[in-house]
């Protein structure tokens, strides 16, 4: 895996310590990972967005690391939310960018809804607006196919179990079906395993989707599920995105939701880590997106 030089950050939140990654000075763009995998998702963004005048920050989700674990075993959406929340206070730099992938997008939803006024932006990736995707998205037939492994990790021991034999096969299957055709640097994969290898994270990254899937969660109202998003958001989507069918995330893009304005993009040949197959396309979106809302520019 290609390494960068960026520096390295730690936020306090309660009992809780984050890391993140950082490179450049600017305006912040702050970027969420998702599952499986970990801050050095965003390896390709953080040089190009720090070289275009940004202070570019990756941060290592809660659970992702042992000093992240809570002790109530909290993976809701709301309370990851609030972390993000939690980290904007700690850099006091006035409203940032928010970008995330897969969970990190799932989140920057929640994020953005609750405190517009905390973003100047929002730029998701891979998963549509989380609320219209959990009461409409697996109505779809083609996509609930695609969402088997939502049911399966919830099935607490034999998915923890399964995961984790035989050097996290389950793990490097994901990744092949998610983005098929495309092969990562061996090192990837590896520092995303070794990642979930440590203690307690494996649970508490399988937690996110048991409380997704709870019975609390799974009795959201309809109005409570399509919240508003007023935040300029840009949503991209691999084309060939083997777990949130491309054509899918588009059709629950509704412009009602972003009163701010939103504007989907399909990249040709990615998959669902459509960043790291494809940063030379992905990156001049997103730096587009971004010199639109920042101040500096």
């Amino acid at each position: 895996m290609a390494s960068i030089d960026a520096e390295h950050l730690s936020f306090e939140r309660g009992a809780l310590t984050f890391s993140a990654q950082a490179m450049g000075d600017g305006p912040v763009v702050l970027c969420l990972h998702g599952f499986p995998d970990n801050a050095g998702s965003y390896r390709h963004q953080l040089p190009a967005l720090a070289g275009a005048g940004y202070r570019a920050i990756s941060l290592t989700l809660r659970g992702y690391e042992p000093s992240s674990i809570p002790a109530d075993g909290d993976y809701t959406m709301e309370t990851i939310a609030t972390d993000i929340l939690g980290v904007i206070d700690s850099l006091d730099t006035g409203p940032v960018h928010l970008v995330g992938h897969d969970w990190g997008a799932a989140v920057a939803y929640v994020a953005a809804a609750g405190a517009p006024a905390r973003f100047n932006s929002l730029t998701v990736m891979a998963v549509p607006h989380a609320g219209r995707f959990a009461r409409e998205g697996l109505r779809i037939l083609k996509q609930l196919r695609l969402s088997w492994y939502m049911g399966f990790l919830n099935i607490p021991w034999l998915s923890d179990w399964v995961v984790q034999r035989q050097g996290y096969a389950f793990i490097r299957k994901l990744w092949r079906d998610w983005s098929p055709g495309w092969q990562p640097d061996q090192g990837v994969l590896d520092a995303v395993i070794q990642t979930l290898s440590q203690p307690g994270v494996r649970s508490a990254a399988l937690g996110y989707y048991r409380a997704a899937l709870s019975v609390k969660a799974l009795l959201v109202s309809a109005e409570e599920a399509h919240y508003k998003v007023p935040v300029p958001t840009l949503a991209l989507s691999g084309e060939r995105d083997g777990c949130i069918a491309s054509d899918v995330f588009e059709r629950l893009t509704v412009a009602d939701d972003f009163p701010q304005g939103v504007r989907f993009h399909r990249v040709s040949g990615a998959g669902h880590f459509l960043h790291q197959e494809k940063p030379e396309v992905v990156n001049p979106l997103l730096l587009d997106w971004l010199n639109q809302y920042s101040q500096h520019r």
